[in-house]
Formats: structure tokens, C-alpha cells, sequence
């Protein structure tokens, strides 16, 4: 999983980026709200962001407020980190858009926990996505039947796009899935039996 690390504070930063590394993440490291907004609008992958909250430029917040409004879709979850324990103020920063939070001086194994979880959420998130794609794809292949279809009220034949009359089994099997098998049905059966018989009685009767 790669990790993008905002925190003004260098050796903090520092510190966690190696934390993470032992960790077997891959990370990025940046100094200010600005510079990881532009990482992360620009980012195609599942990305894990651990921001700060006070930081120059922009704030973690106010990061988290701008992924959730202009990265809809994105496949991303944010932490954030903060020195403030006031409930209110975590309930600020849930508000912005940040999926979880941890309060300094963290403990490494509360702050494993938490990205575990990240990790987990942004696994699922991928593999949904995936789905979805393939029942997209899926459905994209679906042909259906839909509208007016214009028919002889004679020959049954019907009239294509194309404007030339065709078998209904030869236009539904160029709109559709459909599959046809050829059988008789018992009026069919009847009325072929009894026009064979008429002209086996006249065949009969030939001098």
C-alpha cells in the first residue's frame, strides 16, 4: 500500500515514514496541506494519507474537505493526526472527510491498528470497483428488444433497421442472446398431416 505522509514537522515525518517502511508500505513524504492536495488530486491508486492537521498552506481538514468534494470516487482514506482531544474537534475533522483519526504522541501499535483498518477499506473499496467494471462490461454485452417492431400481418416476417423483411427467429437472434431450436406444434402437425393425406388421396386416384 502506498502511504502519503503530510506532516510540517520533519523528523516527525521522518519517523513515520520509516515506521511505515518497516511496515512494508511505500511512502511519500511532503511539508504542507498544499503540496499532498496535489498529490492526491492527481493520484490513480488505492492511497492511505496520514495528514496533520495544522500544516502551512492548507490544514488537514480542509485536504479532507477538498478530496470528498472534487474526488468524489476516489479510492482514498485519510487519517488524521492532532494534537487536539476535544470531542468536538474530532467531530470537525470526521465532518471534513477524514475516515479516522489518531491524537499525538501516538502509540505505533494504536497507529498499525488504524492503517490495518485503512488498508482493509481500501482493499474492499478496489475490489468493488472491479465488480462493478465487470457488470458494466457485462451488461454493456446484453442485447435487448425494446420499441415498435413493425411485422406482415401475412408472412410474419419482420422489417429491420435496414428496412428489408427478414425471419422473426433471423431478427431477434441479431437483437437478442436468444437461441432458436426448430420443432412443430400441434395445430402445425395437424394441418401438414392432413395436407399430406390430401395429396396422398390424390396421388391414390391418378389413372
Amino acid at each position: 500500500m502506498h502511504v502519503l505522509i503530510a506532516e510540517d514537522e520533519r523528523v516527525t515525518g521522518e519517523i513515520l515514514a520509516r515506521t511505515l517502511q518497516r511496515w512494508n508500505h511505500e511512502t511519500t513524504l511532503v511539508g504542507d496541506g498544499a503540496k499532498a492536495w496535489d498529490y492526491l488530486r492527481v493520484s490513480m491508486l488505492p492511497t492511505l494519507a496520514i495528514l496533520d492537521w495544522m500544516m502551512p498552506e492548507m490544514d488537514g481538514p480542509e485536504v479532507c474537505r477538498r478530496v470528498r468534494t472534487e474526488l468524489p470516487l476516489a479510492n482514498m482514506y485519510l487519517l488524521l493526526v492532532t494534537a487536539r482531544e476535544g470531542r468536538s474537534d474530532v467531530v470537525v475533522g470526521l465532518d471534513a472527510g477524514a475516515d479516522d483519526y489518531i491524537i499525538k504522541p501516538f502509540d505505533p501499535e494504536e497507529l498499525r491498528a488504524r492503517i490495518n483498518v485503512g488498508v482493509r477499506v481500501l482493499g474492499l473499496q478496489q475490489k468493488l470497483a472491479e465488480r462493478v467494471a465487470e457488470l458494466q462490461a457485462a451488461l454493456s454485452n446484453v442485447k435487448q428488444l425494446h420499441g415498435l417492431l413493425p411485422i406482415c400481418s401475412y408472412c410474419k416476417r419482420i422489417r429491420g433497421d435496414d428496412q428489408y423483411w427478414q425471419q422473426v427467429e433471423g431478427y431477434i437472434a441479431q437483437h437478442s442472446n436468444a437461441e432458436f431450436s426448430h420443432g412443430i406444434c400441434p395445430a402445425c402437425y395437424a394441418k401438414v398431416s392432413a395436407e399430406i393425406d390430401e395429396i396422398s388421396r390424390g396421388r391414390g386416384h391418378t389413372p
